[in-house]
């Protein structure tokens, strides 16, 4: 899998983060309870390595092979951004590491 950071750089309401892969339905399935419709904006509780909730926002998932990469993708819009004091990289730890990356670079999840 990779994940990106789909955000400009500076301060933001919302923090996008995009992941790709093969195991995304899995990740999902952790971090939101479940894999949302496809193309459905839905309200999700993001949940943490623990279960505990860590955010509240909107997820979006876009099936194979009609995606940004053409593997399945999930698009999660959370609160604020870099530089706002609530940033997804702080939030989801490795899934948003590529925030930090020059030019929001997409990074390997293991």
């Amino acid at each position: 899998m990779i994940a990106a950071v789909a955000t400009a750089p500076g301060r933001a309401g919302i923090g996008v983060v995009r992941v790709s892969g093969k195991k995304l339905q899995q990740l999902a399935s952790r971090l939101l309870g479940g894999v949302p419709a496809p193309r459905l904006a839905v309200r999700a509780v993001f949940r943490g390595a623990a279960g505990e909730p860590i955010d509240d926002g909107i997820a979006l998932f876009f099936p194979a092979p009609a995606s940004y990469t053409g593997e399945d993708v999930l698009e999660l819009q959370v609160t604020g951004a870099r530089g706002s004091g609530h940033d997804p990289e702080a939030m989801f730890g490795s899934l948003a590491r590529a925030s930090q990356s020059p030019g929001n670079s997409p990074v390997a999840l293991s």
